[in-house]
């Protein structure tokens, strides 16, 4: 990808597309450019086991005939390729059913901010050499190797990427930014056969300079492996379950999964009736800030264009907002949060960006104190959700806890609950990442149903 302001690269193409659109007799369109760079290098024995590196640019149109709308996306930009995407987008709209809800944004509601450089969302500096990933992920394996009671590395890996967006409209909107991803991770096993036991660390920024060093993460990456070893099925029974911090912001994912614009319009969500009452305890609160600096899920705008701000969803225990885009908000009778994302080949839909839960007043390890006998969740496998009704089962392996103590590592369970009752006992510890997406810590939900042996 060139070293271009999106404005240079992609801003041409996606107002070629929205001529083409105008030319092909739609009423009203939107076109999107992404075009990204990845390179990747995986390690496994010492040696190179897998190197890949992708180069590529789509492009996706969405056009309105009156009410009704059609989305069609390609990677070729040539001049008659755009023509010929527009008729046939056209063409299939004139044919989809009537929609009372599509259409753009009104120009009044589209966002001031057109670029993400207040954001720091790209880390101007040299892409990284291939041999500097092949250099990380070696050191990431060898760390984790170094750790006694390490039997393998299954993986060790490091990666950069590189994207830009432009998005652009007929009311008028034409924005875009450059995103830049680093990552370095390790998976560890220890044991043999049937006892193989595997854990993982992984870490990922937008800067370089703000990545942890590689060896850190294979020996964490070991550690955690080897604490896993002769792990064993816990006891069945009504337990406290803490979730760890590394998987804790699952829980809040079904939170915001039920709370999604979209469940709600369709009814079909655990909590569809449930704005302005009590969905966590009082003294928690869950912030969407799309906002902050260096954050991968920050963006300056959302994907029709409508301005990206800082709300409370829960705000002291109690629901404040849905989260919509511009169509399920006017099913809804309401406005946009500013909450739309797509790609190139759909329409919007829903979605957060970056999310923060109030932590609490105490240390992960004294809620493994205060809960007495429980169990640790560390990993989470497979998932049966009811979206309607709320009711949980997950496949768990972590530590069981007698005593206030960890005291052996358990696999082979399951975990079970309503998300409703779940989430309204949660104790929160102080342990949360701030630099994630989801700064959530790790959880504790008295009361679930464990079973085991």
């Amino acid at each position: 990808m060139p070293d271009h302001t999106p404005s240079d690269t992609l801003a041409p193409v996606t107002q070629a597309l929205l001529d083409a659109a105008r030319a092909a007799g739609a009423d009203a369109a939107d076109a999107i450019a992404v075009e990204g760079r990845s390179v990747s290098v995986d390690i496994r024995k010492g040696a190179l086991e897998h190197a890949e590196r992708a180069e590529g640019l789509d492009i996706g149109l969405r056009v309105f005939v009156g009410k009704r709308q059609a989305c069609i996306s390609s990677s070729d930009t040539r001049p008659d390729t755009l023509r010929a995407m527009a008729g046939r987008a056209v063409a299939m709209a004139r044919e989809a059913p009537e929609d009372p809800y599509a259409g753009l944004a009104d120009p009044a509601q589209l966002s001031a901010q057109r670029d993400a450089d207040a954001l720091e969302l790209h880390d101007p500096g040299a892409e990284p050499d291939p041999a500097d990933l092949h250099e990380d992920a070696a050191r990431a394996e060898a760390a984790a190797l170094a750790v006694d009671g390490v039997a393998q590395v299954q993986s060790a890996s490091a990666a950069y990427g590189q994207q830009a967006v432009w998005l652009a409209a007929s009311n008028g909107f034409q924005g875009g930014y450059i995103r830049t991803s680093r990552h370095i991770s390790c998976v560890a096993i220890s044991g043999e056969g049937s006892a193989m036991e595997r854990d993982w660390a992984s870490e990922g920024r937008i800067f370089q300079a703000d990545l942890p060093d590689a060896a850190e993460i294979g020996q964490l990456a070991g550690e955690r492996a080897v604490a896993r070893h002769g792990a064993r099925r816990p006891k069945t029974g009504s337990y406290p379950v803490l979730y760890d911090e590394r998987i804790a912001a699952s829980l809040i994912g079904h939170l915001l999964s039920a709370i999604n614009g979209a469940a709600i319009a369709r009814g079909s969500s655990w909590l569809r009736d449930a704005m302005g009452q009590a969905v966590l305890p009082a003294a928690l609160s869950l912030r969407e800030d799309p906002l902050r600096v260096r954050r991968g899920g920050s963006r300056p705008f959302d994907a029709e264009g409508l301005e990206s701000r800082a709300k409370y969803l829960v705000q002291d225990g109690v629901l404040q907002s849905w989260v919509l885009d511009l169509a399920t908000a006017r099913k809804l009778g309401l406005q946009s949060t500013g909450n739309a994302v797509r790609g190139t080949s759909s329409p919007p839909s829903p979605s957060t960006s970056n999310v923060v839960l109030t932590q609490g007043a105490l240390a992960r390890d004294d809620l493994i104190r205060d809960m007495g006998t429980g169990l640790l969740v560390t990993s989470l496998i497979g998932s049966t959700i009811n979206a309607t009704t709320g009711d949980y089962s997950r496949g768990a392996s972590g530590f069981w806890v007698e005593n206030g103590q960890i005291a052996y590592p358990v696999n082979e369970c399951t975990i079970a609950g309503n998300l409703r009752d779940m989430l309204g006992r949660i104790i929160a510890a102080n342990d949360a990442r701030d630099h994630l997406s989801s700064v959530v810590p790790s959880l504790l939900v008295e009361g679930m149903t464990l079973a085991g042996e």
